[in-house]
């Protein structure tokens, strides 16, 4: 279907799912990139610490991007821009897999390369839908970010299947993210796009900044670190957490919860209607709630199953939801509020992984006996390498060491259990938040989208 915006005639089906391909390519650097983790590190000889400075480069390219293009949206141009993130994406691949011929700081830069690409990609299609569905926009958010997740199984599956199938080394399956980037790229190549609906209707730029300052913003800025913490937090986690806990490839449930989220993402828009967005994110908060707490106490495979399907379901309409709510409520804010809110959620994410393995080593020293302490906590921190010395000699049948491996074993349970436990606090503050919210919003009247001049004439499809 064709729409008239002052740039001419764009096609905003095909620009969707040319939008929808760039977040699967996002998604599929992000799962990729962590499957080959252990050995870019054997490449480059590299320790656990630089290989965390890897996946930093990885994410914090995300937040800086979105800060500084999202307000440059309707200046340079969605089109210009997201031409330029698939020259970043391409190009970041390629000088990924010739890094090792080049050392560490190579692998660093072609990282936050593609970190940069991926910021970019959520910095323009966010407000690029928000456009071109004004009369839609929880739903077409939900829809677009449905490939996030669509887009981790789909990296998820192809690495895993390339390494375990046909043993390929880790370059061919990092280049595999240049097929949806090529994709995107040739979709949107020559095709128009439309100014942002912020300045279609004549919202000048400075009105746009102001935004930011209302205290309905602001207080959705506070929602937006806890969802995003709540999440996105216990994804970075849940690998060793759950081998910890119940002993299973943590990588299998990421898988599917995400899987989980992208068929649930489709039907947004119904539940959206029924609940209104800001009741839909009460409801999301208190499974969440529930999930995480349940996982926490989930010390065999079928609860541990039963509860991150849970907290599956509780998760999945956050991020979206949060963007349709901030661009269907505060619509003067446009490109700059979107880039904001997305950058709030991702670098409160970032500040989460570290804090949760505080938590996590923390409370597994204090399940610890203070014979085994003396073993395996080295400079008052939880040692991998001296709690692997114990395992060997357990392997080699040394009695003693049988029995430290296995109180090790469960301290490590006690403490991914308590790192989890503590995030379930943030999920019960927000179903306050969202619940005080949605009260108001009854109060005058019901939950409704404010609509610009000249936005766009309602849903037939076409838009100013």
């Amino acid at each position: 279907m064709n729409a008239h915006g002052s740039s001419g005639t764009y096609h905003r089906e095909k620009l969707f799912i040319a939008s929808c391909i760039a977040l699967v390519t996002t998604a599929m650097a992000f799962s990729i990139r962590a499957d080959i983790l252990k050995e870019l590190g054997v490449t480059f000889d590299i320790t656990h610490e630089q290989q965390g400075f890897v996946n930093l480069m990885g994410i914090w390219g995300f937040p800086i991007a979105i800060l500084i293009v999202g307000p440059l949206c309707n200046v340079i141009g969605m089109g210009r821009l997201l031409r330029l993130a698939c020259l970043g994406h391409i190009l970041g691949i390629v000088l990924t897999i010739v890094s090792p011929q080049f050392g560490f700081p190579m692998l660093l830069a072609s990282t936050l390369l593609v970190g940069l690409a991926n910021g970019t990609v959520e910095a323009v299609i966010n407000p690029l839908a928000a456009t071109m569905y004004p009369e839609d926009k929880t739903h077409k958010l939900n829809v677009l970010h449905a490939w996030w997740p669509g887009g981790l199984v789909i990296g998820g599956l192809v690495t895993a299947g390339l390494a375990e199938l046909f043993q390929v080394n880790w370059q061919v399956r990092y280049g595999m993210i240049i097929i949806p980037a090529i994709i995107y790229g040739a979709m949107i190549w020559t095709e128009k796009f439309p100014p942002t609906e912020r300045a279609a209707s004549g919202v000048s730029t400075a009105e746009m900044f102001k935004e930011i300052l209302r205290p309905g913003v602001l207080l959705l800025m506070l929602c937006m670190c806890m969802t995003a913490i709540t999440e996105l937090g216990p994804d970075q986690w849940v690998g060793s957490v759950l081998t910890d806990t119940v002993g299973i490839r943590g990588i299998l449930f990421l898988v599917y919860t995400a899987g989980l989220m992208f068929v649930l993402r489709l039907f947004a828009g119904p539940l959206a209607r029924v609940f209104t967005p800001v009741g839909l994110l009460a409801i999301c908060a208190a499974l969440s709630a529930i999930g995480l707490y349940w996982l926490s106490h989930a010390f065999t495979a079928g609860v541990a199953f039963a509860a991150a399907t849970v907290f599956g379901i509780g998760k999945t309409y956050f991020w979206p939801t949060m963007l349709g709510i901030t661009s269907e409520r505060y619509p003067r804010g446009g490109e700059f509020l979107l880039a904001v809110m997305g950058a709030t959620g991702m670098i409160a994410a970032g500040i989460a992984g570290p804090v949760m393995g505080r938590i996590y080593d923390h409370h597994t020293i204090q399940h610890l006996t203070p014979e085994i302490r003396q073993i395996v906590v080295v400079d008052s921190k939880f040692s991998p390498e001296k709690a692997k010395e114990v395992e060997d000699k357990a392997q080699q049948g040394d009695p003693t060491a049988v029995e430290q491996a296995k109180a090790i074993k469960e301290a490590l349970r006690q403490g991914a259990a308590m790192a989890i436990r503590y995030v379930a606090i943030l999920p019960v503050i927000l179903v306050v938040l969202f619940g005080l919210q949605f009260l108001y919003y009854r109060s005058i009247g019901g939950y409704r989208a404010i609509r610009l001049e000249g936005s766009g004439e309602g849903g037939g499809g076409s838009g100013h």
